[in-house]
C-alpha cells in the first residue's frame, strides 16, 4: 500500500490536496467540482479590513459539489486521527442533504483522511449512512476501520494528490442500473 512519498503530507491540508485534484480535473475535462464556502457574517474587522470576528449565518451542507461526467455529485472531506471515527464530525444537515440527492439521482460520499494512518479512502454515503441510522437506533456513535466494508483507497496519481474518480467509478459502477 503506498504511502505520501513516504513523507506525511509535508504541510498540506486534505481541503488543499482535494482543491489541486480538482483544479487537475477541471484541467483535463474529468469533472468540474466547486468548494462551497461556509457562509459568516463579519463583526469585527481591523484597520486593514480583516475579519478577526465572525460567525456563521447558517448550517453549511457539504464540503464540494458539482459533476463527474454528466453525474451530479457532492461530497465532504473529514479528517480522523485514530481507527475510531466519532459520528459527531458528521452532521445531521450533511446526512439529510446527501440523502436528498442521492434521492435526486445524485452521487454523495466522502473522502476520509486516517492520519494515523497516512491514508485516504472514498467512503459511499451508504456506507456512512449505515453508521449513521446504527446510531441513531441507540448503537455506537462511531465506527471502527475494520468495521468498513464499502471503502476503496485512494492513493495519488501524478498531478491528482487526491485521486478520488477511481473511488466514484467503482462506486457508480456498483449501483443497480436506473430503469
Amino acid at each position: 500500500m503506498s504511502t505520501w512519498g513516504g513523507h506525511g503530507l509535508r504541510g498540506s491540508t486534505l481541503e488543499d490536496m482535494i482543491n489541486r485534484t480538482n483544479e487537475a480535473y477541471r484541467a483535463q475535462g474529468l469533472a468540474l467540482i466547486q468548494k462551497i464556502p461556509t457562509p459568516i457574517t463579519p463583526v469585527e474587522m481591523n484597520k486593514a479590513r480583516q475579519i478577526t470576528l465572525a460567525y456563521f449565518d447558517q448550517k453549511s451542507t457539504v464540503d464540494y459539489i458539482g459533476v463527474i461526467q454528466e453525474v451530479p455529485v457532492c461530497f465532504d472531506a473529514k479528517e480522523c486521527a485514530t481507527d475510531t471515527f466519532p459520528l459527531q464530525n458528521v452532521h445531521e444537515h450533511q446526512i439529510s442533504f446527501m440523502r436528498d440527492f442521492e434521492k435526486q439521482g445524485g452521487v454523495a460520499f466522502f473522502v476520509l483522511f486516517y492520519t494515523s494512518k497516512n491514508k485516504m479512502y472514498y467512503m459511499t454515503f451508504g456506507e456512512m449512512d449505515k453508521f449513521w441510522k446504527r446510531m441513531e437506533n441507540g448503537g455506537r456513535k462511531s465506527f471502527r476501520f475494520e468495521e468498513l466494508e464499502d471503502i476503496i483507497e485512494i492513493v495519488r496519481q501524478g498531478e491528482f494528490l487526491c485521486h478520488y474518480l477511481t473511488g466514484f467509478a467503482a462506486d457508480v459502477a456498483s449501483r443497480p442500473a436506473a430503469e
